[in-house]
């Protein structure tokens, strides 16, 4: 497993694709916990590896786990129309999860799960440097931000931790269970200011 990502100071997009790319492959054979015994496909992440902005969300999906991709199922296509609102598309910016394999009848990681995948995780924030880490959910806010907040309390609020700016949204799943319109616009006032924070740190 890449162990050595703290401190990494990764300077091209060459080097970028390197330790990514590593990082996939190490998922793909992954066993550490028992989400990689009953998966159909790892789900390491996709995306630019030359951005400033990465969104890590929960788990991955069935559609995530059929494909080996994620966000590719209605959350995906939601997620995709709420980059397109502020003018970005999946190919500028990175996505990935906590966990990368997909967790029985998609219910939420356990902590032992999360522990286990970290590692895959933080290298990838080693290499990427992003500028700004969009936590979509509470499962990933709370793990990003090491503290127990509610995703109703967090959205939308700017966050800072070990000089990584956080913003934290409402996952996409939330809206198209409740389907509540309130919810939706809360949705796209928080890309709106992401939006702002992306214009100042270019």
């Amino acid at each position: 497993m890449v162990k050595a990502w703290k401190g990494w100071k990764v300077s091209n997009v060459n080097d970028r694709e390197l330790i990514l790319d590593t990082i996939s492959s190490q998922v793909a054979t992954c066993k550490l916990c028992s989400l990689g015994i009953t998966r159909t496909n790892p789900v390491p992440g996709v995306g630019s590896y030359n951005t400033s902005v990465m969104f890590v969300g929960e788990g991955p999906g069935a559609k995530e786990d059929e494909q080996g991709l994620p966000f590719v199922g209605a959350a995906g296509q939601l997620l995709d129309k709420l980059l397109n609102f502020i003018g970005l598309n999946r190919q500028e910016v990175f996505i990935t999860n906590i966990v990368k394999c997909r967790p029985p009848g998609n219910r939420t990681p356990h902590d032992e799960e999360v522990e286990a995948c970290k590692p895959y995780l933080f290298a990838q924030i080693a290499a990427l440097s992003p500028k700004v880490i969009v936590t979509l959910g509470s499962p990933s806010t709370q793990t990003m931000l090491g503290k127990s907040i509610a995703i109703s309390v967090a959205h939308g609020r700017l966050q800072q931790r070990d000089g990584i700016k956080y913003m934290p949204m409402y996952h996409p799943a939330a809206y198209l269970h409740k389907r509540d319109p309130a919810l939706l616009e809360a949705m796209k006032n928080d890309f709106k200011e992401l939006h702002k924070i992306i214009e100042q740190i270019k």
